[in-house]
């Protein structure tokens, strides 16, 4: 079962994205308002996934990078009500590894969750193959 955190201003969006992963099974193991108490929390349980909005990944303070830092292996989505390719394309050479659009749509949240999933994945799995020795026959 892959842990959960959801850092959110609001709680509205704070319930229905828990209501969403609690129904596919997500253990979501904290919910919180801000970056510092996000933090906390993401340092204290060691999530699989952390979902943050978009105005605390873009609040000034250096939030995304001590969580990469801190945790390199926990996949990042951004919450957002908009979508703009500048946003996206800064967004991913940070660190966020999907967009999640609000309001929320359950079967495209666990969608980009599940790609983003698959993909981390598969380059661990390669990761893990180009690093064994090989053997040369002659």
């Amino acid at each position: 079962m892959l842990k959960a955190i959801i850092i959110d201003s609001s709680a509205i969006s704070r319930d229905l994205l828990n209501a969403i992963l609690l129904g596919e099974s997500y253990q979501v193991v904290g919910h919180s308002g801000t970056g510092a108490q996000g933090l906390a929390l993401a340092l204290k349980h060691k999530p699989h996934i952390i979902c943050v909005d978009m105005q605390i990944v873009y609040d000034g303070s250096d939030f995304l990078e001590k969580l990469k830092a801190a945790l390199p292996k926990t996949l990042i989505f951004m919450m957002s009500n908009e979508l703009k390719a500048d946003m996206l394309r800064d967004a991913l050479g940070r660190g966020v590894n999907g967009i999640i659009i609000k309001p929320f749509n359950a079967t495209k949240v666990v969608s980009t969750i599940k790609n983003a999933v698959l993909a981390f994945v598969k380059r661990q799995q390669a990761a893990a193959q180009a690093s064994k020795p090989t053997l040369d026959v002659e």
